[in-house]
């Protein structure tokens, strides 16, 4: 008898703990919702979702009697937007060099739940972070994924990976000051066997996905920004450890060459992109090399960053670099070459990430391609197509409002309203 009733006490706290845990079920009421498989707007549309998954979508559903309700009849519905290069865990002060001398990863590991905060705010609830500090963006991912901070989903690469005084190193100062004392800790790594090795490492401590520095860059103190600082031979090998391991690869490259070097590599996508010929659009379109331009970036740096005390060859490299990048995104839309969302958000204030939406339009997307590279085109690099990117039965609910028509006016996209991240809502201020 003793033995029953435990087992029904068992059983009932089991039981409520199931019913406690389970999300109630939800319908939207959608005015017009953007399908980005069609390329069309859909009006009067009703999302059914249970728990964290879309159950379905349509104008005429019957709404469970016992759903949640969210009435965003008067807005423009569209999936949760993908931000495919991202850096969560840093945000640049008012000063250079305290940046580098006066904060510890402590600094930024409290920081960075603030900047996840913003990026979800702004309706990005998927980001692919390339390249972190002291593996702070592993515990931010993890802490995101139990649910102890706020933020939005996030793929994580750990310590970029390049070559000695490259752009993953610290190049310039005295190295008694610039030595962190860790050999683990780094991404520097020369020769295919020890570049092997870090791309194992990376993987030890998490990585979701590898970043190398193909080419020089501009945020650092070497001498050109887009010189190749791998050989093709050390590429192939980290892509080709990298895929073994299952693990896709971002090159950061400005330079024709090194972009080059890393699409005949088997790079999965281009970061940045910023020196293209014709050449190397054609081998990315038969490649299938994702392209992530960085197109709003260039034109913060340009406008901020001397008054942050940056030093003049760094603000020379942005001056010559951000009118190039616009000319080879422009070029590339005409190529047909695929491209994806990303903005290097961390570089300028995070939160920001929708405001690249208009330089791509104005330099060659429709309205709807450029949402499209922010959600179907980023859910296919990241290789999650399945699971997000689009409001489709079966996958996450993932899904944001604004008031207006972005297709209309793709600035409309800078002031979400409404943003829920698999089932849960985080932001409602839309107007009734």
């Amino acid at each position: 008898m003793r033995k029953n009733i435990i087992l029904l006490v068992l059983g009932l706290f089991l039981l409520t703990s199931f019913v406690n845990g389970q999300q109630k079920a939800k319908a939207i009421k959608a005015g017009r919702v953007v399908d980005v498989i069609s390329g069309k707007i859909l009006t009067n549309q009703i999302i059914l979702i249970n728990s964290d998954t879309i159950v379905n979508m349509g104008a005429s559903l019957v709404i469970p009697s016992d759903a949640e309700i969210i009435d965003l009849s008067n807005a423009t519905v569209l999936p949760g937007l993908i931000d495919c290069h991202t850096h969560l865990t840093v945000e640049p002060g008012g000063d250079y060099y305290a940046d580098i001398f006066r904060k510890t990863a402590v600094d930024f590991a409290i920081r960075a739940p603030i900047y996840a905060k913003r990026t979800l705010d702004a309706g990005f609830t998927t980001c692919r972070d390339v390249g972190s500090a002291d593996l702070i963006d592993i515990s931010l991912r993890n802490a995101i994924n139990e649910g102890i901070i706020v933020g939005p989903r996030m793929l994580v690469a750990t310590f970029a990976l390049g070559a000695t005084g490259g752009h993953s190193d610290l190049s310039g100062f005295n190295p008694a000051i610039s030595w962190k004392g860790n050999p683990d800790f780094t991404g520097v790594a020369n020769g295919a066997d020890e570049i092997r090795t870090r791309v194992r490492n990376n993987i030890k401590w998490g990585a979701d996905v590898i970043k190398v520095c193909a080419t020089a860059g501009v945020l650092s103190e070497e001498e050109s920004v887009g010189a190749p600082q791998y050989s093709l031979e050390e590429m192939k090998a980290l892509v080709d450890e990298a895929h073994m391991w299952g693990r896709k690869v971002a090159a950061h490259a400005h330079g024709t060459e090194g972009i080059n070097r890393a699409v005949q590599a088997g790079v999965n996508s281009i970061e940045h992109g910023s020196i293209m010929d014709a050449e190397t659009l054609q081998l990315m379109r038969q490649k299938g090399t994702y392209y992530v331009p960085t197109i709003y970036v260039g034109v913060y740096v340009l406008q901020e960053f001397a008054k942050k005390g940056y030093p003049e060859r760094i603000m020379n490299k942005a001056r010559m670099i951000s009118p190039l990048l616009a000319t080879s995104f422009s070029n590339a839309t005409k190529a047909g070459v695929k491209i994806a969302y990303g903005t290097d958000a961390g570089v300028f204030p995070h939160g920001l990430n929708a405001r690249q939406f208009v330089y791509m339009v104005r330099n060659g997307l429709t309205p709807m391609q450029a949402i499209q590279t922010a959600t179907i085109n980023s859910a296919d690099l990241l290789g999650w197509k399945g699971k997000i990117g689009s409001i489709e039965k079966g996958k996450y609910a993932d899904i944001i409002a604004v008031e207006g028509n972005p297709l209309d006016n793709i600035s409309t996209l800078e002031h979400v309203s409404f943003v829920m991240k698999a089932g849960v809502v985080y932001k409602n201020e839309t107007k009734k």
